[in-house]
C-alpha cells in the first residue's frame, strides 16, 4: 500500500511536495534556524501544509529540520550531474506518539540494529500513515505493534506537537537520501502511571531492542544536545550518570540494562554509522514536551526557540482502539511471561523499583 503523502498550499490549492524539495524551504524558511510555525490541516491519510492560515486549517505547529538537512544543502549547491534523486514520488506521512505517563514520563524505545533504516536510534513509537487513516489512529497501531500497548478508551488525551522534516541518510556526506518525510509528533497523555504502562508492554522484537522512560530532568538534557552545533548545551550538574533500561532480545525475552546517560546525549556523526543515540526529531519532540510541561528547555546553543503555536489544549480521545491485526515483522513470543526486577541506587530521577512483565501475545 503507497505511503500517504504531505501537501502544501502554494498557489491556493494543495499539490504534493516533491520529493527532492525541503518542505521547509518551499513554505519560505529563512537562512535562521528555525523552527517555523506552519498552518495545517490534520485530514485522514494526508497533511495540508501552509505558511498562512486557510479554510480548514486545524492547527498551527512548529515545523523544524535540522541544520544539516540534505534536502536544504542540495538546494544551495551545485547539483552533481551524476546525483539522481527519485522523481516519481512524493514525501511521506509520519507519526509518532510521545507518551506520557500519569508521573510524567516519557517512553523512548531503540530500533533494532538489524533495520535498513535509523537502526540502533532511540526515538518514541511511530511509522508511516497508511492512506485514509486517521493521525491519531496511526499513531496508536504503530505504539501498539512497536510496544504491544493497546490504550483503553478515554484513559487519555492527546495533542499534535509539532512537526519535522526527515530524511534518511540524514546527512548529505552519508549519502544521497532515500526517505523524505514529515513527521508529526502527538502527545498522547496516559491516565496510568509509568509502573502500569510498562506492566502491559510487549515490545516486538523485530523493531525494538530496548525501551526506557525518560524523567522531565533527563529529556531536558538530552534537548540540549542539539545535532549539527559546534557545542552542546547547558548541562544541569546533578544529571544521573545513568538510566534504568530493558534490552529485548531476538526471541522477546528481556534482561535490564543499566544505559550511560552519555550514551543518549551523543550528537549525531559527520560520517555514517550505526552509533546508538536520540534521533535528532526526538531531540526537538521532548524540547516541545517540555514546554507542554511548562519547563523551558536548556539554552540550544543556535538560539533557536521552540514554538508550539497558541492551542495546547489537550484533544480528548474518544475513537475506537486500533485494527489489532497481525503486527509487524515475525514475532516470536516468549515461551513464558517474564518479570525483571530492577533496584539501582544511583538513579533517583527515574525508578527506585520496577517490575517489567512481557507475557505472551493473546
Amino acid at each position: 500500500m503507497a505511503a500517504a503523502r504531505v501537501q502544501l498550499l502554494l498557489s491556493g490549492r494543495p499539490e504534493s511536495a516533491g520529493f527532492a524539495r525541503s518542505v521547509c524551504g518551499l513554505l519560505g524558511a529563512g537562512p535562521g534556524p528555525g523552527p517555523w510555525p506552519i498552518h495545517c490541516s490534520l485530514k485522514r491519510g494526508r497533511l495540508v501544509l501552509s505558511s498562512g492560515p486557510f479554510p480548514g486549517a486545524s492547527a498551527r505547529l512548529p515545523l523544524q529540520r535540522p541544520p544539516f538537512c540534505p534536502f536544504a544543502v542540495l538546494e544551495q549547491q551545485p547539483r552533481d550531474p551524476g546525483a539522481k534523486l527519485p522523481t516519481d514520488r512524493g514525501v511521506g506521512l509520519g507519526v509518532a506518539v510521545i507518551l506520557q505517563s500519569s508521573d510524567q514520563t516519557v517512553l523512548l524505545t531503540r530500533r533494532a540494529r538489524a533495520l535498513s533504516v535509523s537502526p540502533n536510534l532511540w526515538v518514541p513509537p511511530g511509522g508511516q500513515v497508511e492512506p485514509e487513516e486517521e493521525l491519531l489512529d496511526g499513531g496508536l497501531r504503530e505504539l501498539w505493534e512497536e510496544s504491544g500497548l493497546h490504550l483503553p478508551r478515554g484513559r487519555f488525551s492527546w495533542v499534535p506537537l509539532g512537526l519535522w522534516e526527515s530524511a534518511y541518510p540524514p546527512r548529505l556526506s552519508w549519502g544521497l537520501p532515500r526517505y523524505h518525510h514529515i513527521v508529526l509528533y502527538l502527545l498522547v497523555i496516559s491516565q496510568e502511571s509509568q509502573q502500569q504502562l510498562q506492566a502491559r508492554i510487549q515490545p516486538n522484537p523485530s523493531e525494538v531492542s530496548a525501551l526506557t522512560w525518560l524523567t522531565a530532568d533527563v529529556a531536558a538534557a538530552v534537548a540540549a544536545t542539539e545535532d549539527g552545533t559546534e557545542t552542546p548545551g547547558l548541562l544541569p550538574e546533578d544529571l544521573p550518570p545513568s538510566v534504568l533500561a530493558v534490552e529485548v532480545e531476538d526471541d522477546g525475552s528481556a534482561r535490564p540494562l543499566v544505559l550511560p546517560t552519555a550514551t543518549l546525549l551523543r550528537m549525531i556523526p559527520t560520517t555514517a554509522e550505526d552509533e546508538e543515540r536520540v534521533s535528532t526529531g526526538t531531540k526537538f519532540a521532548l524540547g516541545l514536551w517540555l514546554q507542554h510541561l511548562g519547563r523551558t528547555p536548556p539554552p540550544r546553543s543556535s538560539g533557536a526557540r521552540l514554538d508550539p503555536g497558541p492551542a495546547k489544549e489537550a484533544w480528548n480521545m474518544a475513537l475506537p482502539p486500533p485494527n489489532r491485526g497481525s503486527r509487524k515483522g515475525s514475532v516470536r513470543s516468549p515461551p513464558s511471561p517474564i518479570s525483571v526486577t530492577l533496584t539501582e541506587h544511583s538513579q533517583p530521577l527515574l525508578w527506585r523499583e520496577l517490575h517489567y512483565n512481557f507475557g505472551n501475545k493473546k
